[in-house]
């Protein structure tokens, strides 16, 4: 379920590049609420099923927020590029963000969590490993800190995207400057590319 947002003409409401985005974007942002504190952590992720699965250590802050308030709002993004103006209010990033909000659940299945665990290896290291993983490994499996991990999942209630397509033409590199400052009231006005 997809949900309003401000800008509108930034929204993204293409279910196939929001699932094609979410299947390539390498670090989400977990949020959660710790009583009347956010508290927001980096992970990474795949999103598989409609569901995005990410894993961690059984004990610990996150686990202590998710066994009282498992409400959580999940970010993803990335940046293309920064797309320069004459005029320094126009310069703008070229980017898609993805924002989805749900509940936390421990995956409690474990070809489930197995499942999850192959599909975040395929993403992050392709055909590195020449067998599948073995559900016995995901059951035994323990961090280099001692704790055993755990496979955490989020169904999406509420979706929302949005994108600011890069302009080529536009696009900062090293080296690229302007000489003449638009920002002045006496300034012609700017001609912005049609793209």
């Amino acid at each position: 379920m997809k949900t309003d947002i401000r800008v509108h003409l930034r929204a993204c409401t293409d279910d196939n590049q929001i699932k094609q985005f979410l299947e390539v974007a390498q670090t989400a942002f977990l949020g959660l609420v710790d009583e009347q504190m956010p508290y927001v952590i980096p992970f990474n992720y795949v999103f598989k099923d409609e569901y995005f699965y990410f894993h961690g250590a059984n004990e610990g802050r996150k686990i202590n927020i998710i066994e009282t308030n498992p409400h959580a709002c999940i970010t993803v993004c990335e940046t293309f590029g920064t797309m320069v103006d004459p005029i320094p209010a126009e310069t703008d990033t070229a980017y898609m963000s993805v924002v989805a909000h749900g509940q936390v659940e421990i995956v409690t299945d474990l070809n489930e969590a197995t499942a999850a665990m192959q599909a975040m290896l395929d993403k992050y290291v392709p055909n590195y490993y020449h067998n599948q993983l073995s559900k016995k490994h995901i059951e035994k499996y323990q961090s280099s800190l001692g704790s055993k991990t755990l496979v955490l999942k989020v169904k999406p209630i509420t979706i929302t995207a949005k994108e600011n397509k890069l302009n080529e033409q536009m696009k900062f590199y090293p080296g690229r400057i302007v000489k003449q400052d638009m920002s002045q009231k006496s300034a012609p006005t700017a001609i912005h590319s049609s793209n």
